[in-house]
Parts: C-alpha cells; structure tokens; sequence
C-alpha cells in the first residue's frame, strides 16, 4: 500500500491558520475605507484619560460638575405694624383723639361742666416773658370760683417736652413738666396723667 501524499511531496501548500483568521479579523476590527469608525483594538499611543492633563489632552475625562448651592429660602417679611393713634399728625391727634377722650374721662370724676379748647397762644405764667406761642391744652369749670389748667406742648409733639399749670380765679404763677419720666407716650397715658394731676390739686370727685 503506498504512503499517503502530504502536501509538500505533492507540490502543494498547506493553509496557514493565520490565513484562515486573518480576513475575518480585518474585516471585525480594520476600519471602512468608505467613512471613519472608532476601533476596539488596543493602542499603546492612546493614554489613559483619567491620567491625562485635560489642558493638553482634549481625551482627558473633565471632572464632575458640582452640584449648584441650594439658595437658602428667603426670610418671611416683616408684617408692617399697623398705624395707631399716637401716629396722626399732633394737631389732628389732639383735636381727634386727645380732647374726646379727656372730657369723657374728666366728666366720670364729677366734672360735668368742663370747657375744653386747643390753641396756640403764649405761656400765661406771671413773670415768664416770652413772645412765642405754643400748642395748649386749656380746661376751664366753675367750682368755687373759676379753675383752668393749661397743658403745654412746646414741641408740638406728644413725645416731646410737657407742661402743666393750673389756676383759680388769677394766673397761674408755676410751670411744672408733665410725664417726663415715661418713655414713649399713649393717648390713655395722657388722659390718665392729666386726671392724676387734676386729683392731686383736688379739683375732682369729692375734692
């Protein structure tokens, strides 16, 4: 029986294996000749874009943005107190406010007969010459002969600087401050300082 022929005695050449691969691996991994594609293949000259510099490298990875500071949320406004009646203009409070409120309170004490009035006139102080003229507060009754007392207000302004006199039958001869020591001034506080004042000379009630 003759020996099988190989392929180098017959004149042949047998395929090599990477002949057999070579095709399809080219065809996988080449790129097109018609338009560029990325390949999978490994390269030694592409460097790692995490280690890259970005400023010398477009391949780079950019770090993350970070995330936007969240706005704190803005303060509730404040609710704008609501006006009272301390804040009219002096002239309208005085007129308004004050003078209703006093003849009412005065006329509890058993003063029935109160005169009040708002003016600007000068200080009747026996002695005190001056030519200027300031608000007043003037309240007049007959009791035992005529009493008045004036209420001063020289910077017309119910926070500002008070007096107070008072008389029967002639000028009031004395000028004392009125509610120096109070911070900040209320209609029922003048209303009540007055009255206390009034009581205190014993122009009320049983007086």
């Amino acid at each position: 029986m003759a020996d099988p022929t190989n392929h180098n005695q017959a004149g042949e050449v047998a395929p090599s294996t990477v002949d057999k691969q070579a095709p399809s691996v080219a065809e996988e991994n080449a790129p097109s000749t018609n338009e560029p594609e990325a390949t999978s293949i490994p390269t030694a000259n592409t460097p790692d874009p995490k280690a890259a510099n970005p400023k010398t490298n477009p391949n780079a990875a950019q770090p993350a943005a970070a995330a936007p500071a969240k706005e704190k949320p803005a303060a509730a406004a404040k609710k704008e107190k609501a006006p009272t009646v301390e804040d009219k203009p002096f002239e309208e409070f005085v007129q308004q406010e004050y003078l209703p409120a006093l003849q009412k309170a005065i006329a509890q004490q058993g003063v029935p007969d109160l005169q009040l009035s708002f003016t600007k006139q000068k200080l009747p102080i026996t002695g005190f010459e001056s030519a200027e003229e300031c608000w007043q507060v003037v309240g007049k009754w007959q009791q035992n002969g005529q009493r008045q007392f004036n209420l001063y207000f020289p910077d017309e302004d119910i926070q500002g600087k008070k007096g107070f006199s008072c008389n029967e039958g002639k000028k009031p001869s004395t000028l004392e401050s009125f509610l120096i020591d109070e911070r900040k001034i209320t209609l029922d506080l003048l209303v009540f300082g007055l009255v206390q004042r009034l009581n205190g000379q014993k122009w009320l009630g049983r007086n």
